[in-house]
């Protein structure tokens, strides 16, 4: 993956705590053509599996570990094989990373490098499932390839120009100056998804939007012309709605019980709030929604009725922070898959005028972008696949261009 003259891609890595997914973009003029896309899943396990496939869904690699459990430096050496084989006359011109929580200093894509990566280090407990393992692919990187430009693409930078108001607690000012506030996640999906929306309903773009990042990680962000003014995750991605996980928002007085009363543990507390909770706490049966619509059990029934509420329940937080409200928009795993869910969302809007297109919802079953309210629905509603890996590949070409040695408010 040297840098050498010629035409360039463009990669793109975003690691989770047990999955690695990888994109490589090749560079046209204005435009980013996917060239591959792929995913290494059980990371750490016996199982680790690496498929690749070329945007018509053709397998270009596959790989497992037999008898070895592999970590996030083993699977992006065979990443960067798989990359290898399908540059052709192309050279990797930049990489760009997926990493949750920017903190205060990095509010927009920033250049990876050694002393970099250390500050980021030390945002890990403000994100302690995603963190260490967005970092750990680029560190390797760094080792095997130092001259080919990485950059950092942070969830939180799109919501760091949030009102205020919008981002403080009602702590003392002590508190708040060791940087505890609201930072909201997920940014780098609206982003995306206030681009696309301005492509394909520019009036609504200019208005008030809510859009709803829901899958197993799920929030909502409050857009005012394409801006983020208010979103229900804060200081971490723990906050805001129920995940499938996550427990989202939680009276603080809960985790003093749990200390005082149940002697549980700071380490069992995080165990709990975010692996063990949401919408597999409350089931008590699966995170995965298609595993709950296909129970008979009623704490599955529950557990989607909990989750319906209160996204509906924060949709109208955010039309009060908006002062009002002129489209939704779905994306994510269960926003751009789950027709049932997404419909008895929409209803629940019902009140702020969406008026629901039954039938353009059901046709909305992943992959497309459609309109589902009615079309005298004074409310729109769309849903909207998101595409983070191909925001971030825009970020890295943006920096590769740019001749400063970092872009950091």
């Amino acid at each position: 993956m040297a840098a050498i003259s010629g035409p360039q891609a463009i990669a793109v890595v975003n690691a989770g705590s047990s999955s690695l997914k990888f994109s490589l973009f090749d560079e046209d003029g204005d435009t980013l053509a996917l060239v591959l896309h792929g995913n290494v899943e059980a990371l750490g396990g016996a199982d680790a599996h690496l498929l690749a496939r070329d945007p018509s869904g053709r397998v270009l690699a596959e790989q497992r570990w037999p008898g070895q459990q592999p970590d996030h430096a083993a699977a992006m050496t065979e990443v960067v094989a798989c990359m290898r084989a399908a540059l052709g006359g192309r050279h990797v011109a930049a990489v760009g990373h997926r990493i949750v929580h920017g903190g205060s200093e990095f509010t927009a894509p920033a250049r990876l490098d050694a002393a970099v990566l250390d500050r980021l280090a030390r945002l890990a407990p403000l994100a302690p499932l995603h963190q260490p393992h967005n970092l750990a692919p680029a560190r390797a990187l760094l080792r095997v390839a130092p001259q080919v430009l990485q950059v950092g693409c942070f969830d939180t930078a799109f919501h760091a120009r949030q009102p205020e108001l919008a981002q403080a607690f009602a702590l003392p000012a002590d508190i708040t100056r060791h940087g505890v506030r609201r930072y909201g996640f997920h940014g780098l999906s609206y982003e995306y998804l206030a681009g696309a929306l301005a492509a394909l309903d520019p009036a609504l773009a200019r208005g008030r939007v809510i859009a709803a990042h829901l899958g197993n990680g799920a929030s909502l962000c409050a857009l005012d012309a394409g801006r983020s003014i208010a979103s229900t995750m804060g200081f971490t991605a723990l906050d805001g709605l129920p995940m499938g996980t996550r427990c989202g928002n939680l009276d603080p007085g809960v985790l003093l019980y749990l200390i005082d009363s149940l002697g549980m543990t700071p380490r069992q507390i995080e165990d709990l709030l975010y692996r063990r909770s949401g919408l597999l706490g409350v089931s008590g049966i699966a995170s995965d929604l298609r595993a709950l619509e296909a129970s008979d059990a009623p704490e599955a029934r529950f557990a989607i009725e909990l989750f319906v509420y209160r996204v509906a329940r924060e949709i109208g937080s955010l039309a009060a922070a908006l002062g009002g409200l002129d489209g939704l928009v779905f994306a994510g795993g269960i926003g751009e898959h789950g027709v049932n869910v997404r419909g008895a969302i929409a209803r629940a809007a019902g009140w702020l005028g969406l008026r629901l297109d039954a039938e353009a919802n059901a046709g909305a079953t992943g992959g497309d972008t459609r309109r589902i309210s009615t079309a005298a629905s004074p409310v729109a509603a769309w849903v909207v696949p998101t595409d983070e890996e191909l925001m971030i590949a825009r970020h890295a070409r943006r920096l590769l261009d740019a001749p400063s040695p970092a872009a950091r408010a």
